[in-house]
């Protein structure tokens, strides 16, 4: 059961990473902004709109196979693991910068995760035999 919340976090978090990615880049090529017909049009002309479509899609059904075995605590804790790796990306694919209030920020995401992925086990844990 390990190894399914291992690969299902992980196909999670290359979903919403795509939608984020795709954002940005459909964001990007979508400027200037306009309220027209032609704007619209040329938004929807860019692969990254779509690429945002099937990330979103693809999290949804990942999600919703997670729910059905996976405690809820660490399970929406560890959907927002999207935070760190868009972040990671951001810094080669855009030019970002790694700033110590990121750092932190993704330490800070990372424990927590692991502070309720650990409480969770120890809860689940088998109670030791009395003597």
């Amino acid at each position: 059961m390990k190894r399914f919340y291992v690969f299902g976090f992980l196909l999670l978090m290359t979903f919403d990473t795509l939608s984020q990615i795709s954002f940005k880049y459909a964001g990007d090529s979508a400027l200037p902004v306009q309220a027209s017909i032609g704007w619209l049009l040329r938004v929807f002309s860019q692969p990254w709109v779509y690429g945002a479509v099937l990330g979103y899609v693809g999290a949804f059904f990942t999600w919703m196979a997670l729910l059905k075995h996976a405690p809820i605590g660490p399970a929406f804790a560890a959907s927002h693991l999207e935070v760190v790796s868009v972040m990671l990306l951001s810094i080669w694919l855009f030019d970002e910068h790694l700033t110590l209030p990121r750092v932190l920020g993704a330490i800070a995401i990372v424990a927590g995760i692991v502070c309720l992925g650990l409480a969770e086990d120890r809860e689940h844990a088998p109670e030791p035999a009395e003597a």
